[in-house]
C-alpha cells in the first residue's frame, strides 16, 4: 500500500504539468511500474493530444516488461472514442495486467465504463488510491460535470475594518499591491471566465485581462439589465471576447456558461453581486485579500456563509484567506 501511495503521488505530480494545456480536459498523470521500478511515465499535455496513459506506455523502452507491469493513473482511463482512441483499449492491448486508479471519471461517456472494460478484459483493477487528492486535482472538471455549472470562485479585496470601497466614489481605494495583483492575474489565467456587475464595470472600468501574468485572458462577462454601459468601457473594447447579460438570473447565466463549456468562473463584482452568489449558495471558493488600512466607512464587504478556511497566505502586511464552501 505504501508503494501504491508513492506511485499515485507521482501521477498527481505529473498531472499538474498539464495545468496550462490540458483544460477543458482534466489533468491526468500515469506511471508504469515493473518490479518496483518506474519504467514509463507521462501526463496529458494538451487538449486533443495523447492522454497520460498513452504517453506513459509509449515511453517504456522494453515493451516486453508491460506484461508483468502495473499502470498507475490518477483518473479512470477513458473508454470512448473522442479526439483520441480509448485509453482502456490501449492498456488491454499492451497486455498490462494490473491497473491502479486514483478516482473514477464523472464524465458521462466514461463514468465507470473504463473500469468495467478493463475488468471485463481480465485486468486486475483497484480504484480509490489517494482518491481525495485526485478529486482535488480536478475539482473544476468534476464540479462542471456533476453540478452542471462552472466552479465558482468569489474574489474581493477589503480593508482591515471590513469595507471593499469608500463612500466617495470619486476617490477609489486601492487595496491590492503590485504583488497581490500578480496573484490575481495568475488566477485569471487559470480560469475560463470572469464576471463583474454593472456598477463595477462603470466605476472601475476594469480590463479583466492577464496583463501581469502569462496566459490566455478569460472570457469577460458583465451584467447590464438597464442599458447603462457605455461603448468606451474597456470591457467593450473588442480586445477580448465579452458577453453582456441583460435579463438573465444567476442560474440562467450559469446554465449558459455550462452550455458554452466554461468550467471555471471568477466573480469579481461589487458587494451586491458577490452577496447574491453567496445567498444563492452558488459558490465553491472565496479568495479574500485584506489590506493593512482602515477606512472607517464605505461599502461593507460581503458575508460568507457555510465557509471553511482552507488556508491563509501572508504577503507582508497583506493577507489572502482562501475559503471553501462546506457541503450541506
Amino acid at each position: 500500500m505504501i508503494h501504491e501511495l508513492k506511485y499515485m503521488h507521482r501521477c498527481i505530480q505529473l498531472a499538474k504539468c498539464g495545468e496550462a494545456g490540458a483544460p477543458p480536459n482534466p489533468m491526468v498523470g500515469a506511471v508504469v511500474v515493473c518490479d518496483g521500478r518506474i519504467i514509463g511515465e507521462g501526463y496529458h499535455r494538451r487538449c486533443g493530444g495523447p492522454h497520460a496513459e498513452v504517453n506513459a506506455i509509449n515511453s517504456v523502452k522494453d515493451r516486453r516488461l508491460l506484461s508483468r507491469s502495473t499502470i498507475y493513473v490518477s483518473l479512470e482511463p477513458c473508454a470512448h472514442y473522442g479526439k483520441t482512441p480509448p485509453c482502456a483499449d490501449l492498456i488491454i492491448k499492451s497486455g498490462i495486467p494490473r491497473v491502479v486508479i486514483g478516482c473514477a471519471d464523472p464524465f458521462a461517456k466514461v463514468n465507470g465504463l473504463g473500469i468495467k472494460k478493463l475488468r471485463d478484459a481480465g485486468c486486475e483493477v483497484k480504484v480509490g488510491v489517494l482518491e481525495s487528492e485526485c478529486l482535488e486535482l480536478n475539482h473544476r472538471f468534476f464540479t462542471f460535470h456533476k453540478k452542471r455549472r462552472p466552479w465558482i470562485t468569489l474574489k474581493w479585496a477589503q480593508s482591515k475594518d471590513g469595507f471593499i470601497g469608500a463612500c466617495d466614489t470619486a476617490n477609489r481605494v486601492q487595496f491590492s499591491n503590485a504583488f497581490t495583483q500578480t496573484i490575481v492575474h495568475r488566477l485569471r489565467a487559470k480560469s475560463s471566465a470572469i464576471l463583474v456587475g454593472t456598477r463595477t464595470a462603470i466605476l472601475d472600468n476594469p480590463s479583466l485581462t492577464t496583463r501581469y501574468w502569462t496566459g490566455a485572458n478569460p472570457l469577460r462577462l458583465t451584467i447590464d439589465r438597464k442599458g447603462c454601459l457605455l461603448e468606451n468601457l474597456r470591457l467593450l473594447d473588442g480586445s477580448t471576447p465579452t458577453i453582456v447579460y441583460t435579463q438573465e438570473s444567476i442560474e440562467e447565466i450559469l446554465n449558459d456558461l455550462h452550455n458554452r463549456n466554461i468550467q471555471s468562473l471568477i466573480v469579481e463584482g461589487g458587494a451586491c453581486l458577490l452577496q447574491s452568489f453567496i445567498d444563492a449558495g452558488l459558490w465553491d471558493e472565496a479568495r479574500i485579500e485584506t489590506a493593512p488600512v482602515f477606512i472607517k466607512q464605505g461599502t461593507i464587504a460581503p458575508k460568507l456563509s457555510h465557509e471553511e478556511l482552507k488556508c491563509q497566505q501572508n504577503f507582508g502586511k497583506h493577507s489572502i484567506c482562501i475559503y471553501r464552501r462546506q457541503n450541506i
